[in-house]
């Protein structure tokens, strides 16, 4: 549910599940969607999408991440938006279903939500044992820093039943632009757009990257270097490609 293009479903297929649907409401995610997997997304609105229906394929677990526009640090912060009631909306379906596992992701700002709770005692209340984390995907095999809350229930269990695995498989280093891609960028230092000119904007690929966003800047006229920049010769320094953004999350 929500599956976007298909990350968690890629992963959970990566780990021998067999993935048998996908749903998500975003045409263009879609179409992205069917042209790699060989199971079929559909384009539905989730408050169109029933419990009956779902129960008809026999999950053993229903993964999801609702949207994060709500709760991210990129976005308004505002839970009056609609998007933090997909969170519930996601919960009310799984409770339904009474799957035997869910998976649910977001980003780590939800922690601070009014929502969550509100979705934590509807798992509760059907009987789910929840495991909650805040994983850095750094330490996950991939070059960015980037935290993100996984919620994980499992049917009759006691809580936090799978914490200690998930930490005991982290990496104990950072994984590095260098370490994932080399030196397929073809430069050593690059730009990113600082929310704030009190931060740092140039990073080495010998560092794992800042949180990807969106969109990305040209270098500004005049930028004037902070202390925390890796180099100082901005000749050296170019802004990254879209393509080249994807790369480091993995695309």
């Amino acid at each position: 549910i929500f599956c976007g293009c298909g990350g968690l479903s890629l992963g959970f297929q990566n780990a021998g599940f067999n993935i048998i649907k996908a749903f998500d409401n975003w045409d263009k995610a879609i179409d992205i969607y069917n042209c790699n997997f060989n199971h079929n997304a559909e384009l539905i609105d989730v408050y169109d999408l029933t419990s009956e229906y779902l129960k008809s394929f026999m999950p053993d677990v229903i993964i999801g991440g609702p949207p994060c526009q709500d709760y991210s640090s990129a976005g308004k912060q505002d839970e009056t938006q609609g998007r933090a009631n997909l969170t519930l909306r996601f919960a009310e379906l799984v409770c339904q279903v009474n799957s035997e596992w869910f998976v649910m992701e977001n980003v780590d700002r939800i922690l601070k939500s009014h929502t969550l709770p509100k979705a934590i005692n509807l798992f509760k209340s059907a009987g789910y044992g929840l495991t909650q984390v805040v994983l850095d995907s750094s330490f996950c095999g991939v070059p960015q820093i980037r935290k993100r809350f996984f919620l994980i229930g499992h049917k009759n269990d006691i809580d936090d039943f799978l914490t200690s695995s998930l930490y005991a498989n982290l990496s104990s280093k950072r994984t590095t632009i260098r370490d994932y891609l080399g030196n397929e960028f073809r430069t050593e230092y690059y730009y990113r757009h600082p929310r704030s000119y009190a931060r740092r904007g140039i990073f080495s690929i010998d560092e794992p990257s800042p949180t990807i966003r969106g969109v990305n800047r040209p270098i500004p006229p005049g930028y004037t270097i902070h202390s925390g920049d890796a180099t100082t010769d901005l000749s050296k320094v170019r802004p990254l490609t879209t393509l080249e953004r994807a790369r480091i999350q993995t695309f």
